[in-house]
């Protein structure tokens, strides 16, 4: 079974036996009470682990830069790495300790370096002792994140199953034959003690598909590409995106993309169907950067989106999530029109959650209902302009109710999915299929 970068696939597949929820609440600091299959349980949760670094070599470092992105203000500690970015609250601030030499005197912070605490990192400040260009040594400690599984055995025992820590990606505990999960309990670093925040019982035990219609959505929106596909004729698919439809930051993106899980997927239900997948994708750029991109650009959005002629395009733009109703409007009414002059179809993908803050999420418990207007606002264009819309957002406003933080998913602890986050793109798409 395939681990996708620190959630394993059994999480989603786990068995299928209908049961009651379990109970599940705080006993203690570090207690935690199951009730399931009439059976009760108060089961020890080790708090989160705590790792020791010493004399971590920084080669050199930027002068800290206060007006930065937070997690962007200085050189990022190797511990609290996650991906291209770190882990908020992941450093223990008072640990840290800075020193030109290991085992010299301790640099002063405020004098000769500065920190951001929240997201661990560092940086020179001017007329301080740290050269441009001078190695630095640091020592501090940081915790990782785990989820560890409340879990009922084949022989009817509730079980505390420990999770594989992780500073970002934690991979839930897979289980074994004839056990079922009841909970996920997730320790992040830094907790004092266990809260309700952080028990999440498995409510469902995957996304409730809806039900298949008769025609299916692709029939009904999509129907030039649904009839070339059952006729075995070729269909060009352009998936067109931001950071995330690049997907350069996954192990193995040929495999791992949405938009490759998709395609894989469509061949295996078609296989009589050419089904040709093209990718254009500018990460950290949204639908209105291909607008003004210039003739001869590498993403000018005529030449690299419409002269593809593509027969559909599948569009996932996280970054165009700013945008209120009007602009929705504007921008995709312009897309719509663009694509019909040039007959392609086209499915647009609402955005998986992000950072809680960023959505203004207090939790990532009880958030079925993504907040974002860009969201609400796409979802009414395709519902008045019979477009096709694969509601990812919604698969991942359902994770916790399957006993997952969707952070958990975040390879860069902001907005990059992992390769089981992707395979909810593809799981929307599919969902539109016969």
């Amino acid at each position: 079974m395939k681990v996708f970068s620190g959630v394993c696939l059994a999480l989603a597949t786990a068995c299928l036996v209908s049961a009651a929820p379990a109970g599940v609440t705080v006993a203690g600091d570090w207690r935690v009470r199951v009730e399931a299959d009439g059976l009760t349980a108060v089961l020890a949760v080790d708090g989160p682990e705590t790792l020791q670094v010493a004399d971590e070599k920084l080669a050199s470092l930027p002068l800290f830069n206060p007006k930065a992105a937070a997690y962007a203000r200085g050189a990022k500690l190797a511990g609290v790495r996650a991906q291209e970015c770190s882990v908020r609250h992941a450093l223990d601030p008072a640990s840290l300790t800075l020193r030109l030499a290991p085992g010299g005197a301790a640099l002063a912070r405020g004098k000769d370096y500065e920190a951001e605490e929240t997201w661990g990192c560092v940086g020179r400040l001017e007329g301080g002792a740290i050269a441009a260009g001078a190695p630095v040594y640091a020592s501090y400690a940081y915790g990782t994140m785990r989820l560890d599984a409340a879990v009922v055995t084949a022989d009817r025992k509730i079980v505390l199953r420990r999770g594989v820590p992780h500073v970002a990606n934690p991979a839930a505990p897979a289980l074994a034959a004839g056990e079922r999960r009841l909970a996920n309990i997730w320790v992040t670093p830094r907790l004092a003690r266990l809260d309700e925040a952080h028990l999440f019982p498995v409510l469902e035990e995957r996304y409730p598909e809806p039900a298949k219609g008769v025609p299916s959505e692709a029939e009904k929106r999509l129907p030039k590409t649904v009839a070339k596909l059952k006729a075995g004729g070729k269909v060009v698919v352009l998936a067109w995106g931001d950071s995330v439809t690049n997907g350069g930051y996954l192990p193995e993106p040929g495999v791992d993309r949405w938009q490759e899980q998709f395609v894989r997927r469509l061949r295996a239900r078609y296989p009589q169907a050419e089904i040709v997948l093209v990718t254009e994708a500018w990460g950290g750029r949204n639908t209105g950067s291909y607008f003004a991109e210039p003739p001869g650009s590498e993403h000018n959005y005529q030449e690299k989106v419409l002269n593809v002629k593509p027969d559909l395009v599948v569009s996932e733009f996280v970054n165009d999530a700013g945008l209120n109703e009007a602009g929705v409007r504007e921008r995709y009414g312009r897309i719509r029109d663009d694509f019909k002059a040039i007959g392609a179809e086209w499915i647009a993908l609402t955005p998986h959650y992000v950072r809680p803050d960023w959505m203004g999420l207090a939790s990532e418990k009880e958030i079925d209902d993504d907040p974002r207007p860009y969201v609400k606002a796409l979802r009414a264009f395709a519902a008045e302009n019979g477009l096709a819309l694969a509601d990812a957002s919604l698969r991942y406003g359902r994770l916790w109710r399957q006993g997952l933080p969707y952070s958990t998913l975040m390879m860069n602890n902001i907005n990059h999915p992992n390769a089981f986050g992707h395979g909810l793109f593809a799981d929307a798409l599919m969902a539109l299929f016969p």
